[in-house]
């Protein structure tokens, strides 16, 4: 059954999905993002949730996820497939899609904002379907927005538009 992996890296927990070509939720589970043990320690454990997803669908449907969808907090370069900056997993300059795709058999890996990921999936399928613009605004261990503009989300000049628990308030 062809299926996709989906991963949701939070400031304090990872949540994933095996999702089946038209939507079907297969399989859900979640995992600790262990911040507490260093950066190095998050990107490992981002990894092995990774892997045990790729291997859970191989066993359950007999072939690899198809691809993955992966969201991240923080700053990052998109074209490059790179978490440049996370001030709550404390990384920096993280080739992640990269990494990602190795460990899960060379399948191709979408590497986005966790919340701009979330607010692109409410305005195609949730409250902002149909809307010529909405904001999005995840509150979790941090506050953060995604703006959609006609059908697209802005990233901001420099990937961190909707970062809302960065601004300095006076």
């Amino acid at each position: 059954m062809e299926h996709v992996i989906a991963l949701d890296v939070g400031g304090t927990g990872m949540k994933a999905a095996l999702v089946g070509a038209d939507r079907t939720l297969l399989h859900e589970a979640r995992r600790p993002t262990g911040r507490e043990h260093g950066p190095e320690a998050v990107v490992a454990a981002i990894l092995d949730f990774a892997a045990e997803l790729r291997a859970i669908g191989e066993r359950r449907f007999g072939e690899p996820a198809a691809a993955a969808g992966v969201g991240v907090p923080g700053v990052l370069d998109q074209d490059r497939g790179v978490a440049v900056y996370a001030a709550n997993l404390g990384w920096r300059d993280v080739p992640l899609r990269a990494l990602l795709s190795e460990r899960l058999g060379g399948i191709p890996v979408g590497l986005g904002h966790d919340v701009r990921t979330g607010g692109l999936a409410e305005g195609r399928l949730g409250a902002g379907r149909g809307a010529d613009r909405f904001l999005f605004v995840s509150v979790g261990t941090g506050i953060a927005g995604a703006i959609g503009i006609e059908g697209r989300l802005e990233p901001g000049a420099h990937g961190d538009s909707g970062e809302i628990g960065h601004i300095v308030v006076r």
